[in-house]
């Protein structure tokens, strides 16, 4: 009998695609990918950064038809706090990423073309399965996340236009390392963006294969193009926790505007930073402090429930009346009344009302 023949990921991987949208062609066969910040130009059977996205033919190929995981979370744990406080996220991922984080906490996923450990084999499943999962489960948000949701757009932007339709809310959790063509492609179809900002020092930001530039310029977009924005820092000890690293990151978020959430949250040690110590408590309050001492109205200490005190909890900026209390992801008590303090009337910015079903 003939043996069979055993594909490589990368090869089986190339079997779900489909023409992207997100392109345009270039002189002797080339073509520029705008799908992230990188812009890659990508000659006749080479890759983007990211490895998914290839040209073939004079054609963009990009991910399509399958996912890398899925997984049924609170929406506290994307994180958004602003956002349908104790509502389900059905949440998604596919392969590949734009960056190399040294610390990344879903590199089975992100890095599973880098990697030769990040082995994810993909499963079939249309955007009609994906909507009636997340019915099933009682979600009413749907989430592209555990890779870099930019870079498969294009199949992001085709279950969002399912889960419109079954009027669930859509959500990026992402680097934003975007482009303004990108962010005019899904903004029909996304609600909610989450962006992680991993720091103010460009040096460190090309370590992790970005330039910290091209994300300071997509959390200006997104908030002019009146996406629902939330940030989040992940503080990693030597790496991005200096005082000054935090106000820098808190006065540009106030330059933006003070209603931005950011979260601050904790590093354990993962990946290829397995020497590395997890984040001490007070860093993550010193943050927080830092943050409202810039003029942020709202910022949160996250992933260390029980331990950070008042910074787990959404105040009023008025009054100090306790809106939200939470432990964790759970939401233990939530008096807002249509988006607004119920004690002094002041509206509290935010995504509090989803779709009538």
């Amino acid at each position: 009998m003939p043996e069979t023949q055993v594909l490589t990921l990368k090869e089986l991987l190339a079997q779900h695609t489909k023409e992207g949208k997100l392109y345009r062609e270039l002189p002797d066969g080339k073509l520029e990918c705008f799908a992230c910040g990188h812009r890659c130009v990508i000659g006749e059977g080479r890759d983007g950064i990211c490895r998914v996205r290839f040209n073939l033919g004079g054609k963009l190929y990009v991910p399509w038809g399958y996912f890398g995981s899925l997984q049924l979370d609170p929406v506290e744990k994307k994180p958004f706090f602003h956002a349908l406080p104790g509502s389900l996220a059905m949440s998604f991922g596919m392969l590949g990423c734009d960056y190399h984080c040294s610390y990344c906490q879903n590199w089975v996923t992100s890095q599973a073309l880098r990697d030769p450990n990040a082995i994810t084999p993909p499963d079939l499943l249309t955007p009609e399965d994906f909507v009636a999962l997340a019915f099933r489960y009682g979600a009413k948000i749907v989430t592209s996340t555990y890779n870099e949701p930019l870079i498969t757009s294009e199949w992001a932007a085709e279950i969002f236009k399912v889960a419109k339709r079954y009027e669930l809310v859509t959500s990026y959790v992402s680097n934003g390392n975007g482009t303004p063509e990108v962010l005019d492609y899904i903004r029909p179809w996304v609600d909610l963006y989450k962006v992680d900002l991993k720091g103010f020092d460009d040096k460190h930001y090309r370590k992790l294969g970005g330039v910290l530039q091209n994300v300071l310029d997509t959390i200006k977009m997104l908030y002019e193009k009146q996406f629902w924005l939330e940030i989040v820092t992940l503080f990693v000890p030597g790496f991005n926790d200096s005082e000054a690293e935090m106000k820098d990151i808190a006065h540009f978020l106030v330059s933006v505007s003070p209603d931005i959430p950011w979260h601050v949250t904790a590093f354990h040690s993962d990946y290829k930073m397995m020497d590395t110590p997890n984040t001490p408590v007070k860093t993550l309050i010193r943050a927080a402090e830092i943050g409202y001492e810039a003029g942020l109205r709202y910022v949160y200490a996250g992933n260390l429930p029980g331990q950070v005190g008042k910074y787990e909890n959404t105040y009023c900026p008025s009054c100090g009346n306790l809106l939200i209390e939470r432990w964790g992801f759970k939401v233990l008590k939530n008096t807002l009344h249509n988006g607004h303090c119920p004690k002094c009337e002041t509206p509290i910015p935010g995504f509090w009302e989803g779709p009538e079903r």
